[in-house]
């Protein structure tokens, strides 16, 4: 990949955000034939004329983005305000694919990609999925699997229409683009989480409530795990701790994180947003501004270490319930990662889910660069 401008801007319509990102891009080079780009859900109703503008001026055919809650670009996030973030990129015509929008199965792909699919054997894919789709964690998993590719992205988040962009306006599943092998990428994840003690082994639950970890009263165990200052007031806990499921077979200690719904002190269960089963594990986190703050470091520390060079540019993914919410401050989540890697061109959206390696988070961060 070659070339990644940037531009973003907050506008009082659709109009004023549309031209002034084709503005900022005018010296386009003629060989710019991808484009990302991400609007705050202000701006979903008029995302069919974004894309039609950003067309036109830009000449640039191939697009995908997805409305947010919130985007982000550059040092910025953008809030509550019609915001939009474009980033353009020179890319080989064959090295990639956009995906239309997939409701059901991937027998909903056309024959035309299901060859190129074959051909390439792309090993990486950025995708958007609809969250009112009970199929989407399927269909992510039906993606990554007749690709056997790596695919990050996130749920959209939107207060009005979930619209995605695949080189159209589209929605109501999975979307995207894949990479053939030619177009180097490397990808991060920050869980935000500091796990409390060792995963214990659900011994008795029922749906989604457990009764029992490692044979005693699930209740007793979170309590040990928790420490005595939130145990003697469980009122604290709320929004604080997490349920998190193990990755089986993950060599990182991997873990999806699921919210405590419900503690019945009377009974000594736990009720968590997760499905579960007898012989299942799981572990309790921390979740603070804090904790999120060092994991993200630490995080971009690594990704750096893997980096044969600094990146052209990237695309930043978050939980809608980080940002402002979780760093106290407008822009902080963007600047730890700017500390750890540098300042090179980066858009992104925040998420009502987040995918990485084909799975589905909640409360993460993830980034993918391009090399």
């Amino acid at each position: 990949m070659k070339i990644f401008p940037v531009a973003h801007v907050a506008a009082e319509d659709w109009a004023h955000a549309a031209k002034a990102c084709t503005d900022r891009l005018a010296d386009l080079p003629p060989e710019a034939n991808l484009g990302f780009v991400y609007a705050t859900d202000e701006l979903a109703e008029d995302f069919s004329s974004i894309l039609t503008y950003l067309r036109q001026k830009t000449h640039i055919d191939h697009w995908v983005g997805s409305v947010g809650m919130g985007i982000s670009a550059g040092a910025t996030e953008y809030f509550d305000c019609p915001a939009l973030a474009v980033m353009a990129a020179q890319v080989a015509e064959e090295s990639f694919r956009v995906v239309p929008s997939i409701s059901e199965s991937t027998d909903q792909l056309s024959e035309d990609l299901k060859d190129w699919i074959g051909r390439s054997s792309p090993v990486f894919g950025m995708v958007h999925g609809d969250p009112n789709n009970p199929k989407t964690p399927e269909l992510i998993d039906d993606l990554a699997r007749i690709t056997s590719g790596f695919l990050v992205g996130g749920l959209t988040s939107s207060r009005s229409s979930c619209h995605q962009v695949a080189d159209r306006i589209t929605g109501g599943g999975l979307s995207g683009i894949l990479f053939s092998p030619e177009v180097e990428v490397a990808t991060g994840l920050s869980q935000g989480c500091q796990p409390l003690a060792e995963s214990h082994v659900i011994s008795d639950c029922l749906d989604n409530v457990i009764i029992g970890l490692d044979g005693e009263r699930a209740l007793g165990v979170f309590k040990q795990d928790i420490g005595e200052t939130l145990a003697t007031d469980l009122s604290q806990v709320a929004g604080q701790i997490h349920a998190a499921l193990p990755i089986e077979g993950s060599d990182t200690g991997d873990y999806l994180v699921r919210d405590l719904v419900g503690i019945d002190t009377a009974r000594g269960w736990l009720a968590i947003a997760g499905a579960i089963e007898p012989g299942d594990r799981v572990l309790f986190v921390r979740r603070d501004p804090e904790t999120a703050a060092r994991d993200l470091t630490e995080q971009m520390d690594k990704l750096k270490r893997r980096l044969p060079h600094p990146p052209k540019g990237g695309i930043y993914v978050s939980c809608i319930a980080r940002g402002p919410n979780m760093f106290e401050e407008a822009g902080r989540e963007l600047a730890l990662v700017r500390e750890g890697l540098g300042d090179f061109p980066l858009v992104g959206f925040s998420a009502g889910g987040e995918i990485s390696n084909s799975r589905l988070y909640a409360y993460t961060g993830v980034l993918t660069l391009f090399l």
